[in-house]
């Protein structure tokens, strides 16, 4: 469980093929230093299992269902990514809860820069819209945010300058895929309405 509150962006250092997934090397010294092998990080909102540290890297392996449905399958050597490690009991809860269980894949459509401030347009798959509603909580990249405006393929956030200089979110250009993740509670709402059509 995670809470949608960046850590820190690693590089990734090497993407190395093994068939049928591949290997993930990432590079940010201060959080490998803490981490240990079996550890649950989120890698741009994806939850994945550290396999290996070495210094200043620590590796995880990505399975071809992973690459298929996240944004994990675009990366390149030297991409950024956004790392968040998993709660631990007592901490803090600054964002939303968040599973690392991504939902789908969505598009950054437009970008409005006011200054050093942003607001993002996404496109998303109609089956995902009906999760958020204005003033909810939406995971994008692993980073915890509100829902501003929202219609039925697409919604909007707002972003502010510290956000944007500590995430990958900053660069992030139109045409740039996202990962998402609708709020838990609106999964679970889906889910009761449509139970009461169930003969």
């Amino acid at each position: 469980m995670f809470s949608g509150i960046i850590e820190a962006m690693g590089q990734i250092t090497e993407i190395r093929s093994e068939p049928p997934g591949c290997r993930l090397i990432v590079r940010q010294a201060e959080i490998a230093r803490e981490t240990a092998v079996a550890d649950s990080i989120s890698v741009n909102g994806c939850c994945l299992t550290v396999i290996d540290v070495a210094g200043e890297t620590f590796a995880f392996q990505a399975g071809p269902e992973t690459l298929a449905r996240t944004n994990l399958g675009d990366l390149k050597p030297s991409s950024r990514v956004n790392l968040e490690r998993a709660l631990a009991v007592g901490a803090r809860m600054g964002g939303h809860f968040v599973s690392g269980h991504i939902d789908g894949v969505g598009t950054l459509a437009e970008r409005r820069d006011h200054g050093s401030w942003s607001t993002f347009w996404i496109n998303v798959p109609r089956p995902l819209a009906a999760q958020m509603a204005s003033k909810g909580s939406i995971a994008v990249d692993g980073v915890s945010l509100t829902i501003v405006g929202s219609e039925p393929d697409r919604f909007s956030i707002a972003l502010i300058p510290y956000t944007l200089a500590v995430t990958t979110l900053g660069a992030l250009q139109p045409g740039g895929k996202v990962n998402l993740e609708t709020d838990i509670l609106a999964k679970y709402v889906q889910r009761l309405v449509e139970a009461k059509e169930w003969s």
